[in-house]
């Protein structure tokens, strides 16, 4: 019987894979929809995050499944089986499905009252409306990263890779358009007509993307994000930020946050962080790695560790393990270096900096009081770095993105 259904289900893909191969060799989307009615009643968010996935595997660009998604979004629309699932969440206040889903309307409502109205008007009264929607609508961003940073690697970790690709790439192709259109309004003069063609096709593929998070990307994630999943999602989400306003109430669980499905992912022998874990190998390499040199002095004024990275700015012989800091420098300086640490301390002062030359660098000396979450103080951090070629950098160096 499994195997019957696994045929079944195979075949069903390989028949929504041609529909979708046919829109990209140029068949209309009137003909992929007539098409589609004859064959299925429903397609699932699954069946449409697999359409991808092999479409990618087969070699199609993700650059090339982009500039077709909305179209694929078009065929699926009042089709897709289990948007359903939503009605668990949408009502619950704070959650991060209703927020997310409260800020696609927010996202809608602004286009179609601050923007669309203007679109038909000329003048300077238009231009300046416009200028002032896209202003707000350019906050979008903080709802796409919740989206990427938040929601995206739960499917990442269970094998859906493609989605979200082509989702985030649709993602910048928005942020990009908003800036461009934004510079163009704030121009003294320019082409009316050629912007107004680029906002309507910008708030199309926004509209498009509202639709794809709401009926495809929110049911998928329902499929496999656990109750620990959206926990982190909903505390997260602040640091992100909102589109426009923060949701009015907050997801509040009596019960507490489940640590397992966590605490599965740290092998023996890690030590757990903050935010992950790490080997003992990984943390000491790691910091090894950082391009500035640390020396940690504990709270009784003994020097517990330093890093040992390529290029060193001052001598640190592994002798000095133990030392009290007192002894590690000149009888001149030792009163200041007192002075910093019992500030420190105290808490008075929570860093202290310093810079000099020294041969042909110029060195940044920090201080750092280190304290437990309890505010007892745990020692001292100081940190040395040859800020001379940050200071050289000029202009801009980007990640450039494959189109």
């Amino acid at each position: 019987m499994s195997e019957l259904i696994n045929n079944v289900s195979l075949k069903r893909q390989k028949k929504l894979k041609e529909i979708i191969l046919g829109l990209h060799r140029g068949v209309s989307l009137e003909e992929a929809k007539k098409e589609f009615k004859e064959h299925f009643e429903d397609v699932s968010t699954y069946e449409i995050s697999q359409i991808e996935q092999a479409l990618i595997k087969d070699g199609m660009k993700i650059s090339e499944i982009q500039k077709l998604c909305d179209v694929h979004a078009a065929v699926f629309e009042g089709s897709i089986s289990d948007i359903h699932k939503l009605s668990d969440h949408t009502s619950t206040p704070g959650h991060p499905v209703k927020v997310f889903k409260d800020e696609n309307q927010r996202i809608v409502r602004l286009i179609e009252e601050e923007i669309e109205p203007y679109l038909e008007k000329t003048g300077r009264t238009a231009t300046l409306m416009l200028r002032v929607g896209y202003d707000r609508l350019k906050e979008i961003d903080k709802h796409y990263k919740r989206k990427e940073m938040l929601m995206f690697p739960k499917l990442e970790k269970v094998g859906i890779t493609a989605p979200p690709k082509v989702m985030w790439g649709v993602d910048d192709e928005i942020r990009d358009e908003i800036k461009v259109i934004i510079d163009l309004l704030s121009q003294p003069k320019f082409d009316e007509n050629n912007v107004k063609e680029l906002i309507k096709t910008n708030t199309t593929k926004i509209k498009d993307m509202v639709f794809k998070e709401d009926n495809i990307l929110l049911p998928m994630l329902l499929d496999y994000m656990t109750f620990f999943d959206w926990i982190l999602v909903d505390s997260s989400s602040s640091e992100i930020g909102y589109f426009l306003e923060e949701p009015k109430e907050s997801w509040k669980q009596v019960k507490e946050a489940e640590e397992e499905p966590e605490e599965k992912e740290i092998k023996a022998g890690e030590v757990k962080l903050d935010a992950g874990s790490l080997s003992f190998e990984q943390v000491n390499q790691i910091l090894n790695t950082l391009p500035l040199d640390m020396t940690f002095v504990d709270h009784n004024g003994h020097v517990k560790y330093f890093t040992q990275g390529k290029e060193r700015i001052f001598d640190r012989p592994k002798t000095v393990i133990g030392r009290h800091v007192t002894m590690c420098h000149p009888p001149e300086s030792v009163d200041v270096v007192e002075r910093i640490i019992d500030s420190l301390r105290s808490g008075e002062k929570d860093y202290e900096d310093f810079w000099i030359q020294f041969k042909n660098m110029f060195v940044y000396i920090r201080y750092f009081a280190v304290r437990s979450k309890t505010g007892e103080f745990l020692g001292t951090l100081e940190i040395t770095q040859d800020i001379k070629p940050i200071q050289e950098i000029t202009g801009e160096k980007r990640l450039l993105r494959d189109k």
